[in-house]
């Protein structure tokens, strides 16, 4: 009898602790819905109180921080175009996975694809550069047009029976955001920001002096693989709600921004998260108040937060 039950506990411990992340993921949104509601009711806005833009709201704090976290690292290296062509391959990736639900029966999440498939290019994109003696806007260009040449094909290939499916990663939206999409996000910030903080040193190293980074026996080129890997996964996690073409821009405009007014790297660093912050709530609220794209709104928003920047520049200057 003693060992039925000891059997029982062994296999049931196995799914407990299998079920921790969904049971952390579920406490953080009904907190996070908690505070939203608390908030609704306060200001009297009912928006903060629905379910889907709790979650969008909470995508987009997410993106507010591992965006600029990878991003100034690449603005600085002069690698902004980077992100730009991981979004087109990780487009080609989302259409491999919909083409495989669609056309061969295959239920393989699409995003997962993207993320394979934007993961490799990056690694691909640095592996030309460091190799094959290319320069990094040749190999940018051919990779990014490539990744979209596929993803095209892939869609004309089923007389556009995806077509439909795909729409949402490319423009993004808000009401596509699922409790799946915010645990992704979630858990990249985790990662990207604890890996960031590990790597710190050696990451702003090379990122001034890459020369003097391999004279003191850093390993640049590791480093180099990591920030570029981060960057796409940064890139899949926040297409869901920025879209394929425009989650670039969340990189690049609020680091730029930052970098108008900040007088250090740490500096720059914390004002890109900030203005990435102001961005993204600003947006998803005129996304939600006049019917826009999700995506087209929160970078406008990033847009105008820069050119305040630069007009700020001006008095200071």
């Amino acid at each position: 009898m003693t060992r039925g039950i000891l059997a029982g506990d062994v296999c049931v411990a196995p799914l407990a602790l299998a079920d921790w992340p969904f049971a952390l993921l579920e406490w953080m949104l009904a907190v996070f819905g908690a505070g939203m509601d608390w908030l609704a009711g306060a200001l009297g806005v009912r928006m903060l109180g629905y379910p889907y833009m709790q979650r969008a709201y909470l995508a987009v704090v997410c993106i507010g921080i591992v965006g600029p976290l990878v991003g100034t690292f690449l603005v600085h290296r002069e690698m902004a175009m980077i992100g730009d062509t991981l979004a087109h391959t990780a487009f080609a990736g989302v259409a491999v996975g919909l083409f495989a639900n669609g056309v061969l029966s295959v239920s393989v999440p699409p995003l997962a694809t993207a993320m394979v498939v934007a993961m490799g290019t990056a690694l691909l994109v640095e592996l030309l550069v460091e190799s094959a003696d290319a320069h990094s806007d040749t190999s940018l260009a051919i990779v990014l047009t490539g990744g979209f040449a596929v993803g095209s094909v892939l869609v004309t290939a089923t007389d556009g029976g995806i077509a439909v499916g795909i729409d949402a990663y490319l423009f993004g939206s808000l009401a596509t955001v699922s409790t799946a999409n915010v645990g992704l996000l979630l858990a990249m910030t985790g990662l990207v920001s604890g890996l960031v903080g590990a790597a710190y040193r050696p990451l702003l190293f090379a990122t001034f002096d890459e020369t003097a980074a391999r004279a003191a026996r850093i390993d640049v080129s590791s480093y180099n693989r990591l920030l570029v890997v981060l960057t796409a996964a940064v890139v899949v996690s926040a297409m869901q709600i920025l879209g394929v073409i425009l989650v670039a821009a969340m990189l690049v405009v609020p680091v730029a921004a930052a970098a108008r007014v900040a007088r250090t790297f740490k500096q720059s660093l914390l004002l890109a998260v900030l203005a990435a912050e102001l961005a993204g709530v600003v947006g998803v609220t005129a996304s939600y108040q006049y019917g826009l794209a999700a995506g087209g709104s929160i970078v406008l928003a990033a847009i105008a937060v820069y050119a305040g920047t630069l007009t700020v520049g001006r008095f200071r200057g």
